[in-house]
C-alpha cells in the first residue's frame, strides 16, 4: 500500500474556507495529539510557499521568539 500523506492532507482540506480551516488549526493545537503534526506541517509548507520575503521574516521572528519562550 502506498500511501501520500502529504496528498491525503491536502485532499481533506480542499476546498474549506477560512473558517473551516482556522478550525482545523485551532482543533489539531487544542487537541495536542502527535497524529495531527503532520497535517499542521502540511499546512505550514502551503503557507511558507506562498509567502514572501518579508512575511516569511516575520514568521521567523515569530517562531524563534516562541521557541525561546518554550526553552
Amino acid at each position: 500500500m502506498n500511501l501520500n500523506l502529504r496528498q491525503a492532507i491536502l485532499s481533506n482540506v480542499s476546498g474549506n474556507n477560512m473558517d473551516q480551516l482556522e478550525a482545523t488549526i485551532v482543533d489539531a493545537i487544542e487537541k495536542g495529539e502527535e497524529k495531527m503534526l503532520p497535517g499542521l506541517g502540511v499546512l505550514f509548507e502551503l503557507i511558507w510557499k506562498e509567502s514572501n520575503e518579508s512575511d516569511k521574516q516575520e514568521m521567523l521572528e515569530a517562531l524563534e521568539q516562541a521557541v525561546q519562550q518554550q526553552g
